[in-house]
């Protein structure tokens, strides 16, 4: 059976730098290619999937990540899946606003020094008592690489996005992943994807918002066994069998 090539959307940081740990548990099980947001340059979802869209596997099968941030990107492209796209995953991650109480914030984004908050804050509340000194280095370096603009252009995006309609009609197979000791994530995000799409396979972990970083080998376990349960042209038999 061919390799699927699994690919990786990153968090907010967009930069993919802390995939490492989970790359490295993954091993030889699977090919990764991570795709990585420019720091720079200001792009809101739409932009971002269209750029995903341009940077996707050409002539093999795959399947598509989607952490935190990334979720609804994943989501559009499982409606929608290229050529070779054969199964999405959505890792602690939402399809809309998953802290409604924050809108009312929005307005104030403008001026929010994001990347000023304190390393240990951050750390607490996405890596929790997983939380370490490598981890805590590796977070501050990737929000180094990214402006307070286009941070703050994302997270206006997460306020205003609502990916429900578009996993609704996805056409590929769907795991979600759950961490357990999510202080980031609500527990009704997975009940929303379920709720949107009830074929998808949810997983809850032992971890932080930071699964893959914080507890990379159990999270690598459940998506290779979810990887291997495809085969590759299963998005035209998704497709075909939908059409009849």
């Amino acid at each position: 059976m061919e390799q699927l090539t699994l690919v990786l959307l990153p968090g907010m940081d967009g930069t993919g730098d802390m995939f490492a740990p989970f790359v490295s548990a993954v091993g030889a099980t699977c090919k990764t290619l991570c795709v990585r947001y420019p720091g720079g340059v200001a792009m809101g979802y739409a932009e971002l999937e269209t750029l995903v869209r341009s940077m996707l596997p050409q002539r093999e099968s795959y399947v598509v990540l989607g952490e935190s941030f990334s979720g609804p990107i994943a989501a559009a492209l499982s409606a929608a899946p290229p050529p070779g796209m054969v199964g999405g995953v959505l890792c602690c991650t939402f399809l809309r606003n998953p802290r409604p109480q924050l809108a009312v914030f929005s307005g104030m984004l403008r001026f929010a020094p994001l990347k000023a908050a304190p390393i240990g804050a951050m750390a607490a509340v996405l890596l929790g008592k997983y939380s370490t000194a490598a981890l805590r280095t590796a977070l501050r370096g990737a929000l180094a690489q990214v402006s307070n603009a286009t941070l703050r252009i994302r997270l206006q995006a997460v306020l205003d996005v609502d990916a429900r309609a578009s996993l609704a009609v996805a056409k590929v197979p769907v795991l979600y992943l759950q961490a357990s000791q999510d202080y980031l994530m609500p527990a009704n995000a997975a009940t929303e994807v379920k709720a949107s799409l009830p074929s998808t396979t949810v997983v809850s972990i032992e971890g932080p918002h930071l699964l893959l970083q914080a507890c990379p080998a159990p999270a690598a376990a459940a998506i290779g066994n979810f990887m291997r349960s495809l085969t590759p042209g299963a998005d035209a038999q998704a497709r075909s069998t939908r059409q009849a």
